[in-house]
């Protein structure tokens, strides 16, 4: 599975000069790639991000977290969320599935990976359990 250079560019850009809050990659299966579907902006909710994973395909995302810890110092996570809901077609599930870790290994500076078949496997509260 080939990675368009737009995934890294634009995972860059979230990392070093926080130029989004999220972004979600999508498998183009004909072409055989992973793409860019679509970014938000750095005002953008978490609301916002889970509302633009589609509820019957499978997704990858990253996500930039910003928390406070309880020593009040303002924090930020990278999320890696491979979605896979049960509601998608098998052999998509297989090829996001099998493609995974390849394609991550292409986004340097992931922090914490979740896997989630449901929304409330990757909920505010669980994004927030595991930064800490």
């Amino acid at each position: 599975m080939a990675v368009h250079d737009d995934c890294k560019l634009k995972f860059l850009e979230l990392k070093a000069k926080r130029t989004y809050r999220f972004i979600v990659y999508k498998i183009e299966e004909k072409q055989k790639q992973v793409v860019v579907e679509k970014v938000g902006e750095p005002n953008q909710s978490y609301e916002d991000f889970t509302a633009s994973l589609p509820a019957e395909e499978c997704r990858y995302a990253v996500y930039d977290f910003d928390f406070v810890t309880e020593e009040n110092c303002q924090k930020s996570r990278i999320f890696f969320i491979a979605w896979s809901p049960d509601t998608a077609r098998v052999r998509s599930k297989m090829i996001y599935a099998s493609s995974k870790d390849r394609f991550k290994r292409e986004l340097d500076g992931i922090q914490i990976e979740l896997q989630a078949t449901d929304p409330t496997e990757m909920g505010l509260d669980v994004i927030k359990s595991r930064a800490c």
